[in-house]
């Protein structure tokens, strides 16, 4: 039988491509597929940090190009408010709950994705409320399994149009949250020095990805690369709903 170790491995180097060439993804791919192979709680303490790397890699290297204004004003204040009732969410519910929620999510998810890429017109402005409502649901959803960012994406995307400007500044927030993020895990003992190990073990994962999502950033067509990871995240995101 194969080892889960390299199957979450090759989970986790797919997801550090698309996180790099797109600046969002990585953990509801690695979530979505690892958590099939894994519990769920330990490996988010253990991809969190690899993705912080990342995250703190490309804010810093293209700070020039991140949206402070956007960032700032706009996001974190009704992500950051909300993400505390995520946490408080997902420390009462069981593994299995917490698994099947995770997956409903996904697959919603992909489904308005892949609707919104088969549309030839562009997508309607959202209004304020309705953006703040969705910060606000990705701030929970962050809480409770690291992976807001979807709704976060959806969000941006109608105020930033430039494929750089974009990538920064998600990765400046993605770094924001995580910090936040961790803080019960560290708490709680879930962020231990066996976490690290694990953390370290993947690290060669994190690096392929990193060098492939730079390609694909450059040179793939990103309309196409997101409808191949929504398809992905749909049948993963099934499968959970289904095995909890």
């Amino acid at each position: 039988m194969t080892d889960p170790r390299w199957l979450v491995a090759i989970v986790v180097c797919v997801a550090f491509v698309t996180e790099s060439a797109l600046g969002f993804g990585g953990t509801v791919i690695a979530v979505a597929v690892g958590s099939m192979l894994v519990p769920m709680r330990p490996l988010l303490a253990a991809l969190v940090p690899l993705n912080m790397v990342l995250s703190a890699y490309f804010t810093v290297r293209c700070r020039a190009d991140i949206d402070r204004a956007v960032l700032l004003r706009r996001v974190l204040p009704y992500m950051l408010a909300a993400m505390p009732v995520g946490m408080l969410v997902a420390a009462r519910l069981p593994e299995s709950s917490l698994k099947r929620a995770f997956g409903g999510f996904v697959v919603l998810l992909s489904c308005v994705e892949l609707a919104r890429a088969a549309r030839s017109t562009p997508a309607r402005p959202l209004t304020r409320n309705a953006s703040r409502a969705m910060l606000a649901a990705g701030g929970a959803v962050h809480g409770m399994f690291g992976v807001g960012g979807p709704l976060a994406v959806y969000v941006i995307s109608r105020w930033i149009t430039a494929k750089g400007p974009f990538r920064a500044t998600l990765n400046a927030l993605w770094l924001t949250l995580n910090v936040v993020f961790l803080v019960p895990y560290v708490r709680e003992g879930l962020v231990s020095a066996q976490s690290l190990r694990a953390s370290l073990a993947l690290s060669p994962a994190l690096a392929v990805g990193m060098v492939l999502g730079e390609l694909a950033h450059r040179h793939v067509p990103q309309r196409h690369f997101r409808s191949g990871v929504y398809v992905m995240l749909l049948a993963a995101g099934a499968m959970l709903v289904a095995r909890g």
